[in-house]
């Protein structure tokens, strides 16, 4: 939940959330830290009651299509996935001794962390989640293929089942890195 007013309103419904970094760093352009969101993907599915549809990593953003099982709230456990990934990332980058950026990359994390008064010391994540709620199937299959299609539209890849941080490969027939349920 955002400073803008963005709320996930109902928190049984599919959801299409997309997450920035601070200052839309580059950070997952590194393959560990984008092991770090899929792993903690898997923790919030096995642990935590999050059902994922579908899934992306680009450089300095990700998008999520999600609900929560019922009895669950959704915002409780995107709070706890922002605020885990966050910290496991900034110690990654700390301890990463191939970080060429790790000087640069803690200072914007540092700086925007100090200029908002929610944060003690650093801020990986922007704020918000900029949460849609997917009441129609036709926003379900818009958003998907927009998930899907972003590193093709960024001319990253040539189909979008070659981006290996996403969910395209599962609806392409192949087992992707996230255990997710595929929307028929």
């Amino acid at each position: 939940m955002g400073s803008g007013g963005y709320k996930i309103r109902n928190q049984a419904k599919i959801h299409f959330l997309s997450f920035a970094t601070v200052g839309w760093i580059d950070v997952f352009t590194r393959s560990c830290y984008c092991d770090i969101i899929v792993e903690n993907l898997n923790y919030c599915i096995a642990n935590k009651n999050l059902v994922v549809y579908a899934w992306i990593i680009m450089s300095n953003h990700l998008h999520l299509i999600v609900s929560a099982n019922e009895g669950y709230e959704l915002s409780a456990i995107i709070r706890d996935f922002k605020k885990h990934t966050s910290i496991t990332i900034i110690n990654a980058i700390k301890t990463n001794i191939h970080e060429s950026r790790k000087v640069w990359l803690l200072k914007l994390i540092r700086e925007a962390g100090s200029n908002n008064k929610r944060n003690i010391i650093n801020q990986f994540w922007q704020q918000d989640n900029r949460p849609i709620e997917l009441s129609t199937n036709d926003m379900l299959d818009t958003r998907l293929d927009y998930l899907h299609q972003n590193p093709v539209k960024a001319g990253l890849v040539d189909k979008a089942d070659n981006w290996v941080y996403s969910s395209a490969t599962d609806y392409f027939g192949e087992k992707g890195l996230v255990k997710i349920m595929i929307i028929n």
